[in-house]
């Protein structure tokens, strides 16, 4: 329930919920991710609002944007790092009117009315309320939009041979793909505005891709000694089959 005070404006005593705001109910979602990590978000019923007059969907990267990326990095000799967003929607501002009273997860602050001042996960408008942020930061970097992909954001640098170039950034949601000479300058820009998940065994808050989307993500060696990316879903598989392995061996059965 910290990581989404932010999120939260509480109403003192008996003050009266704003004219022209809406009342919903939330509640605590549990889901397991790609990876079997397990975990719990508090969201809004985004069912019990009106239906936006405006489309609010989210755009993402395009999984072979992401491939094209890789290989437009190996062929220009560009280093490539990973960052994750932390509670990426709570930066942005909520874009519905909307007001609940807490529930028992409040703790002393149950029963108080709240008016969303953040977008929540689970609202309609959301998505697009980060994804408006984010672009507007986006193109305050300097960086703006491919024509192919609106997720893949481009900005023209030079190396420091004189090779022209351009440096990437792709975005999934909340998770980060930067392509450049020098792309931890970007994710220093970046997390100077949002903070940034650190690694836990690492304690770093960006990194050259071991994942990404799911997928392992390295290098391995051409025998021109040129270096190339690969993607695969080694992990994925290998914890699908053992979580398989375990089920049917507490029937008595084996793959």
């Amino acid at each position: 329930m910290k990581n989404v005070m932010p999120a939260f404006k509480f109403l003192e005593g008996d003050m009266p919920a704003p004219v022209g705001h809406k009342k919903i109910q939330c509640h605590m979602i549990f889901d397991i991710k790609m990876d079997f990590t397990r975990k719990a978000r508090f969201v809004a019923g985004g069912h019990l609002t009106d239906t936006p007059a405006s489309i609010t969907y989210l755009l993402v990267v395009a999984r072979d944007s992401v491939q094209i990326a890789f290989m437009i990095a190996a062929l220009n000799n560009l280093s490539v790092l990973v960052a994750d967003v932390g509670n990426a929607y709570l930066n942005a501002p909520c874009w519905e009117k909307i007001w609940f009273t807490a529930g028992k997860e409040f703790g002393s602050h149950a029963g108080t009315k709240i008016v969303l001042v953040r977008a929540l996960y689970g609202l309609k408008t959301s998505g697009a309320a980060w994804r408006a942020h984010i672009s507007g930061n986006m193109r305050e970097l300097g960086f703006e939009p491919s024509d192919a992909n609106p997720d893949v954001w481009i900005r023209a640098a030079t190396k420091l041979d004189g090779f022209k170039y351009y440096e990437y950034v792709l975005i999934y949601v909340d998770d980060i793909l930067a392509l450049g000479e020098h792309p931890e300058k970007v994710m220093i820009s970046l997390s100077e505005i949002y903070q940034l998940k650190k690694d836990k065994k690492t304690g770093k808050s960006y990194a050259p891709p071991e994942r990404y989307l799911g997928a392992n993500i390295g290098q391995y060696d051409l025998p021109d000694s040129q270096k190339a990316w690969y993607m695969s879903s080694d992990d994925y598989v290998k914890e699908a089959v053992k979580k398989v392995e375990q089920k049917l061996s507490e029937i008595g059965e084996q793959l």
